[in-house]
């Protein structure tokens, strides 16, 4: 108890009569509050930006981290309205249907998604429109990809595989015509694994100009010869396994953020 009151007294004390130095014995003589490191940084309040709204009568100054707007990014109160850290108008948060990134955010990750992070947004962006209207699944050999995942995170994976196992040739194939893809400047986009092709589904409406049968990177271990492979139709969601080869179908790129 002596203790507490001891401290209490002395915080107090400090926090009307002097200043306060973390990491220095010798504040800066301008500073009220001086942090000095060279390995660590200063750490703000995290938060979306409704709970951000929901600030009542934010002070002239304060400071905040917004986790969702735009790419997350530092924001302070001017006295009238919240801005980022350089003055200028504050991102939107992310959402679905937003042009981001090279293309359109297809997903964003909730909790219990692999990758799902409550401070930073992450997702999946779709290509603003197909690579390919309609192309065979396999370069020419039935084989084991490898690419059999099919959970939402797995379609990178299941790209690189299949670009192993089916051979350098980009443009007459599946995966290959979505690893092609540049859109945006970037170069990592992939073919969507099966969950991940049904997040484009559900939000079809949202992304635009996206209707068929599209492939997935899933491919059917093992069945019938490695011949078949995880595909979507887009005017109901039905999901189905077919040929690699005798039927071509449509190719909807993604890339994760």
């Amino acid at each position: 108890m002596k203790r507490s009151i001891l401290a209490l007294f002395l915080f107090a004390f400090v926090a009307v009569h002097a200043q306060v130095g973390i990491g220095t014995n010798t504040p800066n003589a301008s500073a009220k509050l001086d942090v000095t490191s060279t390995t660590q940084g200063f750490l703000p309040p995290r938060m979306t930006a409704a709970q951000r709204d929901a600030i009542a009568t934010p002070a002239a100054g304060l400071m905040i981290y917004c986790t969702n707007c735009g790419a997350g990014e530092w924001e302070g109160f001017n006295g009238t309205a919240w801005t980022n850290i350089v003055g200028g108008t504050k991102a939107a948060p992310l959402a679905i249907g937003q042009t981001y990134q090279g293309g359109i955010i297809a997903y964003i990750l909730v909790s219990g998604d692999p990758g799902y992070d409550p401070n930073t947004p992450h997702g999946l962006i779709a290509a603003t429109s197909d690579q390919s209207t309609g192309i065979q699944w396999f370069n020419g050999s039935y084989t084991a990809t490898g690419g059999n995942g099919t959970a939402i995170g797995t379609g990178l994976a299941n790209t690189n595989a299949i670009i192993t196992s089916q051979g350098a040739t980009s443009t007459n194939y599946a995966a290959g015509v979505a690893r092609a893809y540049a859109g945006g400047g970037y170069s990592d986009w992939f073919l969507p694994s099966k969950d991940e092709l049904n997040k484009l589904y559900l939000n079809k409406t949202a992304i635009g100009g996206i209707a068929g049968y599209y492939w997935t990177s899933s491919d059917v271990l093992n069945a019938y010869l490695n011949a078949y492979a995880w595909l979507e139709n887009f005017l109901n969601g039905t999901q189905n396994q077919d040929s690699k080869d005798t039927n071509n179908y449509k190719v909807r790129a993604i890339r994760a953020f």
